[in-house]
């Protein structure tokens, strides 16, 4: 009985002095690293600093690291459908996605401009005050009011492509992208017009 006391009493005192030990904390990001994944893997679409390239891409170019790390392991996992970008994601390890989060991280997004003065208002608006009828929340409740947005699950908006705002936002709207249900739900309330007076928007905001 004594050993079998003795025994449990070790395991207890070893479980105990495991859970106090630190968790282990992760290797700070390489940006050496995170760059040349840049240029092997991510210039062709995003450019080499992530910044205004083609409108049907998104500019990441200081955008939240903790959100490009969310959307990659959802592209490498399958959770965000896009048959380019699962492809690019799936040979990118943990490490690998850290990196290149940091790297474009670091960078700085230039000033977009809205193209449509005829939606300028709306846009602005909806963004900041919503839709009450609809019960479509302000965007700047999640995305804040310059559109820095809030990491990990609130990208940065202002600036970006107004192109893909909207092609975005339609996705979620119609189900072809599934990775957010609080967006699909905001979007589903949503008209045309609106979502792209909205996209319009956030593409001039500062």
């Amino acid at each position: 009985m004594k050993t079998v006391a003795f025994l449990l009493s070790s395991l207890l005192l070893a479980a105990s002095a495991q859970a106090n030990e630190p968790a282990a904390v992760p290797a700070k990001p390489d940006l050496a690293k995170g760059g040349a994944i840049s240029t092997q893997v991510c210039a062709a679409c995003h450019t080499a600093d992530g910044s205004r390239g083609s409108p049907a891409n998104p500019i990441i170019a200081g955008q939240h690291a903790e959100y490009l790390v969310k959307q990659l392991t959802e592209f490498k996992a399958g959770k965000r459908k896009s048959a380019v970008m699962n492809a690019m994601a799936a040979p990118l390890s943990e490490e690998d996605i850290r990196n290149v989060a940091a790297f474009y991280a670091g960078k700085s997004a230039k000033p977009g401009f809205a193209k449509s003065k005829d939606t300028v208002a709306l846009g602005e608006k909806i963004y900041r005050g919503g839709i009450a009828e609809r019960n479509v929340p302000a965007c700047a409740g999640c995305h804040s009011p310059t559109g820095a947005g809030i990491p990990a699950q609130y990208p940065r908006l202002s600036g970006q492509h107004s192109d893909y705002v909207e092609l975005q936002m339609n996705n979620f709207r119609g189900g072809a992208r599934a990775n957010s249900p609080q967006m699909a739900a905001i979007a589903a309330k949503m008209n045309d017009k609106e979502i792209k007076a909205v996209a319009d928007y956030v593409a001039g905001l500062r």
